[in-house]
């Protein structure tokens, strides 16, 4: 009797079971399908005659890329920059917040089974209402032992729980977008701040190596005058373009400190406790490979962050428009009641139920219809924050390779400069100490090579800076260790075609 009682409930769960699977197959699901909306995409980049696109034109991204410049100091950096900054950590954070509310949606899709179990001893009334006048009652004292699951399955007829999972999914790659994005501006903003910590060293050597060159004039001159050979002007201009050097150099320092500082928030140190030590690179940019613009929309997390969040705003129409239709809750149930704890497993204490809810709202005051409306402007506010989101992008690629080409040629013609304003010092003091020329040529002359030396150094720290804002706004680095597969696959026969189709593809 106890396993006849027992196959039965089973099987009339069973049953209940199947149902809802029938009805979970023959379920619709409301709301609009989504569709990644196309952008615009340029064919080319512009470029002119000083910029030139590095080959492979497309290669992946490397976790790495700072590697690419050949900085140890800076390679030490970012690790722990990865390893200890908070804002990292947070990212991370709501990640994980992210994939455990996918779990918790996700979870919705099976029943929910829950295990009670109750035990009481009470006393029945004799004074209680009659239910039967020919049965005088009696006052008994008795216990009431239970002991079964409840289950309860959301059928899901018309998608919410559907939808309500499809939102979270993307959710959840959306905070993964953002993690990676998090990272990305994270090892690109210390590498500015690197490079242009170490632009200010070089230009402060500028200026120390000034103040040598300055010194010793002074003292020469200071020697001229002794001997009767100069008047004290020419003593008193060099000394007073000596300690104008020497402020601008003390100046630097501070603009050194502030970004050392910067630098220390970014790897997670206190700065009281944190120094980098001065040191003049001797350093170039890396080239860059660009790739097609399309490119773009692949690699750029925050793109990619902009996109999903479109996917999970238009998954949130459907979960609006599905609480118009009724829902449909299955409570099938078993377990055991006795009065005695050593027959409630027995198959006369043995009870079942099949039970469902239905239920349909027939008036709200148009609240079902609002909430539609807002899931719909809300999805077209995140289509219009990708699309601004994708012109921003193209925006700053464009910027980084003008400024770059610039740059090229302003360095070269900077180099020219230097040389120029060392031969016109030279050419000023050989003139001076021949008696030709007034002293002020030589101070004029130290003035603009002091000029051209510094801005010799700040476009190359320029260079490196915009190279690393090139790069953010590629969307992250690239494998070197790629590059040369690469290359071999475009002087195969018809690789050239390939890439002619890939740049004339729509972005997807």
């Amino acid at each position: 009797m106890k396993r006849v009682g027992s196959c039965r409930a089973l099987t009339a769960i069973a049953g209940a079971a199947s149902y809802a699977s029938v009805t979970l197959l023959a379920a619709c699901t409301v709301g609009p399908d989504y569709q990644r909306p196309q952008a615009d995409v340029p064919p080319a980049w512009h470029t002119d005659s000083f910029w030139r696109v590095a080959a492979p034109s497309h290669a992946p991204i490397s976790p790495d890329w700072w590697s690419a410049f050949g900085d140890p100091t800076l390679a030490t950096l970012e690790t722990q920059a990865l390893a200890q900054n908070q804002t990292l950590v947070a990212a991370s954070a709501h990640y994980e917040q992210a994939r455990a509310t996918l779990a918790n949606t996700s979870a919705q899709r099976v029943p929910e089974v829950d295990l009670g179990a109750t035990a009481s001893r009470f006393r029945i009334s004799q004074d209680r209402p009659l239910t039967n006048y020919a049965t005088p009652t009696e006052s008994t004292v008795q216990n009431n032992i239970q002991l079964g699951p409840t289950i309860s399955y959301d059928t899901d007829l018309f998608g919410r729980i559907r939808r309500e999972v499809e939102g979270a999914t993307a959710s959840a790659e959306q905070s993964a977008d953002d993690l990676a994005n998090a990272r990305l501006v994270l090892t690109t903003d210390l590498a500015t701040d690197y490079f242009s910590l170490r632009e200010l060293d070089a230009e402060i050597d500028v200026l120390n190596q000034s103040v040598k060159l300055q010194q010793k004039a002074l003292d020469y001159v200071t020697t001229e005058h002794d001997l009767g050979s100069v008047s004290g002007l020419d003593v008193l201009q060099q000394k007073s373009l000596l300690d104008s050097t020497r402020v601008q150099a003390q100046l630097l320092l501070n603009q050194r400190a502030q970004f050392e500082h910067a630098i220390a928030a970014l790897v997670g140190v206190p700065a009281p406790q944190f120094a980098i030590d001065a040191k003049v690179l001797d350093a170039k940019a890396p080239a860059i490979p660009l790739g097609v613009p399309s490119d773009v929309l692949q690699r750029r997390p925050d793109i990619a962050s902009a996109e999903r969040a479109m996917a999970a705003a238009n998954a949130q129409i459907g979960v609006a428009k599905a609480a118009f239709f009724p829902s449909l809750t299955l409570t099938p149930g078993i377990g055991w009641e006795s009065t005695q704890f050593a027959s409630l497993l027995s198959a006369p204490t043995l009870m079942w139920t099949l039970g469902a809810t239905v239920g349909q709202v027939l008036f709200d005051g148009g609240r079902r219809a609002a909430n539609v409306k807002y899931a719909s402007a809300g999805y077209q506010a995140t289509e219009a924050t990708y699309r601004q989101t994708v012109l921003n992008a193209f925006q700053q690629v464009q910027d980084g390779i003008t400024g770059l080409s610039v740059l090229d040629g302003a360095a070269k013609q900077s180099h020219e400069a230097v040389g120029d304003a060392q031969r016109l010092l030279s050419l000023a003091s050989d003139r001076y100490s021949g008696g030709l020329v007034a002293y002020l040529d030589v101070i004029t002359a130290q003035q603009s090579l002091l000029n051209s030396e510094r801005q010799d150094v700040q476009i190359h720290g320029q260079q490196m800076t915009l190279s690393v804002a090139l790069v953010k706004a590629l969307g992250g680095g690239w494998d070197a260790s790629a590059d040369l597969a690469n290359a071999r696959h475009d002087a195969q026969p018809g690789a050239q075609q390939d890439a002619t189709q890939e740049a004339q593809a729509p972005a997807r």
